[in-house]
C-alpha cells in the first residue's frame, strides 16, 4: 500500500516539473498580441484583404507591442484595403477602423468595409499590331477579351489576359512582344472605366542550330530524336519545354539545361545550347511486393540504356511469385523520334491460378511509333508456343500471331491523377496458312476515365471488353487466348481469373469473349490518403445471351506514394445466395 502510494505521488510531481519545462515561452514562440478582424466582405475579396492586412514582422518583441509601429500600421489600413479591393472593381469603398484592448492586453483592430457600387466597363479597345497581327490565335484572344462593356472591372482578369496574350505571342515566335499601350482609365465619380490595350508583336524569331554538350557517350543522332522542334521552325518556349521533358523522361540524364541564345540571334534566328549530365546507363535493381492476384513476389531487373554507346536499350527481368514465374528480356533500337523504336522481346512464363496452368515461350518483334499527345501505335508479330491445362482440358498450340495495338494516355498527374483518361485497342489474329495450329481473330479494348467532382471527390470509371472470331472450338485455344474475369483489376470480390464459362463438373474453362465494367468514387483525405466506394460487374462468356454478370461492391483505402499507390479494398459479392468477402491489396501504379 505504502509502495503504491509513494510511486503514484512521484508521478504527478514529475509531470508538474516536466510541464513547467514545456510551457516556458520562448521569445520566438511568443504570440503577437494583435488581432485584425474584417467585416462586410466574403470569399476571394475577403481573402485578398486579409492578405493585405498581414501583420508586419517586428510588431511585437518578446510579447511587447511596438506602439509607434502599430499606430503607423493602423493609419495605413484604409489605403491597404482600398488597394486590395480595386482588382475586383471597387474603387469607392467606405472603410472604417476601430481598435480596442481586450483581455490580457491584447489589441483588437476591427475593419468594417462597405463596398459601394463597383466600377463598370464602358468601352474596350484591344488591338494587335506588328508582323504577327494576322495570327489567328492572337486575333482571337483580342476579339474574345473577357471584359466586355457593362462588366464589373476586374483588374485580375485584365492582367491575366494580358499575360496570356504575351505568352501566346512568344509561343508563336514573337519574342519581343510588348504592350506599348496598356491602361485602364477609371472615373471614380462616375464609377466607369475605359480599357485601352495594344499588343505590338515585333519580329518573328526562328529556331537555329542546336548544340549538345556533356553527353559524348551518346551519338548526336540519338540526342536529336528528343527535339520537339526542327531548325527553321518558329521559335517556341513550349517546344523547348517539351524537348527538356523528352530528355528527362528518357531516364538517361540527371540534369538537362536548355539555353536559347536570343541575345546573340542574327536575322532573328536563335541558336539553342543543350547541356546534359548523363546518368549511369547500367542498372541492377531488386524489388519485393505483394498483391492478392499474384501473392508475394520478388523481382530482379537489369537494364542497359546505352548498349554499344549507340543509345540502344537492353532490359531483362526475373519475376518470382506464388502464382507466376517468368523471365523476360528485350532489346530496343531507337527510331527517328522520341516515341518510335523497333523492339525484340523474349518471354518465358509459367502461371498457375485457381483456374488454369499455363506455360509460355514467346518471341515478339515490334515496331512502335508515336502519333502525338500520348498516342502510341505498335505493329507486331509474335511466335508463341504454349501448353496449358484449363479444368480437365489440355491444350497445346504453336502460333504465328501478328497484331496491331493503339493506345493513348492523358493524365494531369501520374502519381495521383485528379483527371484524365487512357484507352487501348488491339487487333490480333492468325491462320493455319501461316503455320499456326489454329485460326482466329480477336479484338480487345480497355479504358479508364477519371473525372473531378466537388468536395474533393473523383469519379473513376473502367471498362474492358474482348471478342473472338474462331471456327475452332474453345478446347483448342490455349489459356492466354481465352478470357477470364475476377481479381484486383477486374471484378473485385472474386479470386483472380476465377470467372468464366464452366464445364459439367463446375471447372472454369474461360470464354471467347469478355465484358467488365467498374464505377468508383474516391474522396481525397489529407494530402496522400483517399477513401473509395466501388461497384464492379462483368464476366467472360461464349454467347452474349448466356452472359451472367458477376457483381462485387465494397470500400477501399488508398495511400499515394512516389512509387505508386497502396490500395486496400474490402469487396463483397453481390447477387448470389452465399456472398463472401474478399480482400484485395495492391502496391504500384494503376493508371
Amino acid at each position: 500500500m505504502n509502495g503504491r502510494f509513494g510511486t503514484s505521488s512521484a508521478i504527478p510531481l514529475f509531470l508538474i516539473l516536466f510541464s513547467c519545462l514545456i510551457w516556458v515561452p520562448s521569445p520566438r514562440a511568443a504570440e503577437v498580441p494583435v488581432t485584425v478582424l474584417v467585416f462586410g466582405l466574403e470569399d476571394e475579396i475577403l481573402q485578398n484583404v486579409e492578405a493585405a492586412l498581414a501583420l508586419p514582422p517586428g510588431l511585437a518583441e518578446l510579447g511587447e507591442l511596438n506602439l509607434p509601429w502599430l499606430e503607423r500600421f493602423e493609419r495605413q489600413i484604409p489605403e491597404k484595403v482600398q488597394a486590395a479591393l480595386e482588382p475586383f472593381g471597387y474603387y469607392n469603398a467606405q472603410i472604417t477602423t476601430k481598435s480596442e484592448t481586450g483581455a490580457a492586453g491584447k489589441r483588437i483592430i476591427m475593419v468594417t468595409v462597405v463596398l459601394g457600387m463597383p466600377v463598370r466597363v464602358t468601352e474596350v479597345e484591344v488591338t494587335v499590331r506588328g508582323p504577327g497581327s494576322q495570327e489567328a490565335e492572337l486575333r482571337d484572344l483580342a476579339a474574345d477579351f473577357p471584359l466586355k462593356k457593362g462588366d464589373v472591372l476586374r483588374g485580375d482578369i485584365y492582367e491575366k489576359t494580358k499575360g496570356a496574350m504575351k505568352s501566346q505571342a512568344n509561343d508563336l515566335g514573337y519574342l519581343d512582344a510588348e504592350f506599348p499601350v496598356g491602361r485602364i482609365l477609371v472615373s471614380r465619380v462616375a464609377s466607369t472605366a475605359r480599357i485601352e490595350l495594344v499588343l505590338d508583336t515585333g519580329p518573328r524569331y526562328f529556331f537555329g542550330a542546336v548544340s549538345f554538350t556533356g553527353a559524348d557517350i551518346y551519338p548526336e543522332a540519338f540526342l536529336r530524336r528528343h527535339l520537339a522542334f526542327k531548325p527553321g521552325e518558329a521559335f517556341s518556349y513550349t517546344k523547348l519545354g517539351l524537348t527538356q521533358l523528352n530528355l528527362i523522361n528518357s531516364d538517361r540524364f540527371k540534369e538537362v539545361i536548355i539555353s536559347p541564345e536570343k541575345e546573340e540571334a542574327r536575322d532573328f534566328v536563335v541558336s539553342v545550347g543543350i547541356r546534359l549530365e548523363p546518368a549511369l546507363p547500367k542498372r541492377l535493381r531488386f524489388g519485393l511486393g505483394y498483391g492478392t492476384d499474384t501473392g508475394a513476389r520478388g523481382t530482379i531487373s537489369y537494364k542497359d540504356l546505352n548498349v554499344r554507346r549507340r543509345g540502344h536499350e537492353f532490359d531483362s527481368e526475373l519475376n518470382v511469385s506464388e502464382r507466376l514465374q517468368g523471365l523476360a528480356a528485350g532489346y530496343r533500337i531507337p527510331g527517328r523520334d522520341v516515341d518510335s523504336y523497333t523492339g525484340l522481346r523474349l518471354k518465358l512464363q509459367r502461371e498457375e491460378t485457381v483456374t488454369f496452368l499455363s506455360e509460355v515461350i514467346s518471341l515478339e518483334l515490334s515496331r512502335t511509333r508515336g502519333f502525338g499527345r500520348g498516342r502510341i501505335g505498335t505493329a507486331y508479330v509474335s511466335l508463341l508456343n504454349e501448353g496449358s491445362t484449363v479444368g480437365e482440358e489440355r491444350a497445346n498450340a504453336k502460333l504465328i500471331l501478328p497484331g496491331l495495338r493503339f493506345s493513348q494516355q492523358v493524365y494531369d498527374n501520374h502519381v495521383r491523377p485528379a483527371k484524365g483518361f487512357r484507352y487501348g485497342l488491339e487487333l490480333r489474329g492468325t491462320d493455319r496458312s501461316f503455320g499456326s495450329d489454329i485460326s482466329l481473330m480477336q479484338v480487345l479494348g480497355e479504358g479508364k476515365i477519371i473525372l473531378p467532382l466537388p468536395w474533393r471527390l473523383s469519379l473513376i470509371t473502367r471498362a474492358q471488353g474482348a471478342i473472338t472470331f474462331a471456327s475452332d472450338d474453345l478446347t483448342s485455344l490455349p489459356a492466354s487466348l481465352r478470357f477470364f474475369a475476377g481479381g484486383d483489376n477486374s471484378v473485385r470480390g472474386f479470386a483472380y481469373q476465377s470467372l468464366g464459362p464452366k464445364d459439367e463438373i463446375g471447372a472454369v474453362l474461360g470464354g471467347r469473349h469478355l465484358l467488365v465494367g467498374s464505377l468508383e468514387v474516391e474522396r481525397a483525405i489529407l494530402q496522400n490518403w483517399g477513401l473509395a466506394g466501388f461497384y464492379d460487374a462483368g464476366n467472360a462468356f461464349n454467347i452474349l445471351k448466356d452472359i451472367t454478370l458477376a457483381q462485387g461492391a465494397g470500400l477501399g483505402v488508398r495511400y499515394y506514394t512516389p512509387v505508386g499507390a497502396i490500395r486496400f479494398d474490402l469487396a463483397r459479392q453481390v447477387g448470389i445466395e452465399d456472398p463472401r468477402f474478399r480482400i484485395h491489396f495492391t502496391l504500384g501504379f494503376q493508371l
